[in-house]
Order: C-alpha cells, then sequence, then structure tokens
C-alpha cells in the first residue's frame, strides 16, 4: 500500500484536477537532483542542489580524499536527495499556492485517484479522470 498526498491548484474550484504526490524515497530526485528540481519549477531547490553538489566536490578536491571517499559522499548527497525530494516538492506547491486536500491510501496512483473520487475526494467531484499524468 502506498501513500499520497492530494494537491489542489491554486485559484481552481472544488472540480479542479487534484494532484498526488506519494510518501516516501523518490528516485528521480536521487539519481537527477538538480534537473529533476528543474523540471518540477523549483527554482531555488535546483540552485541549493546545485550549490551543494559543488560545495562537496570543491571540499574533496581541496583535501585530496581518493575517489572512494567522493563516491561515498555523492552517495549520500543522492540519498538525502531521494529521501527530502517529495518533501521539497509538497514544501514548493505550497508556497506556490497549492492546497492540501489530505492523504489517501492505496496501491497504486490509479487506485488512489479512484479511492479518492469514491470517497467523496474532499469534495472533489470531477467527472472524467485526469487527462495529464500523476506525480
Amino acid at each position: 500500500m502506498q501513500v499520497y498526498t492530494v494537491h489542489r491548484p491554486p485559484y481552481a474550484g472544488r472540480d479542479a484536477e487534484p494532484l498526488l504526490l506519494r510518501e516516501g524515497f523518490c528516485w528521480a530526485a536521487a539519481l537527477f537532483s538538480v534537473i529533476w528540481a528543474l523540471a518540477h519549477r523549483m527554482w531555488w531547490t535546483a540552485f541549493g542542489l546545485l550549490v551543494a553538489g559543488l560545495a562537496l566536490e570543491a571540499a574533496l578536491a581541496a583535501t585530496g580524499l581518493d575517489q572512494g571517499v567522493g563516491l561515498a559522499v555523492f552517495g549520500g548527497y543522492a540519498v538525502i536527495a531521494g529521501l527530502f525530494g517529495n518533501d521539497w516538492r509538497r514544501a514548493a506547491l505550497d508556497r506556490a499556492g497549492w492546497r492540501f486536500d489530505g492523504v489517501v491510501a492505496a496501491t497504486g496512483p490509479d487506485a488512489a485517484l479512484r479511492r479518492l473520487v469514491d470517497l467523496g475526494g474532499d469534495g472533489w467531484t470531477g467527472a472524467a479522470p485526469p487527462s495529464r499524468p500523476l506525480a
């Protein structure tokens, strides 16, 4: 069972398409941190990830540590980005005015949307499923 948070766009009616964000590790954020953040229009997060990566690279070069240590350090950087990626995205949505509408648990994103509609979806009355892919 996966847990999703439900978000609605700003200035939209209750029948607006919800965005479902899965709780847990985000592989895309771990593997492509800066590109992932830019793709989701999280400019400050992308800038912070870029600065952190460059600072780690500079620190490793200045200390002259071997490649094994560098691999471990950047592995940790990737794990942190993966663990916190969806939380950073939720915070960015909140700053952009998106409304948090609750939590739903299901076996996948389609099942979560069906469950949201079946449970009343906190007022969501959309007759057709969302046309865009769910995150």
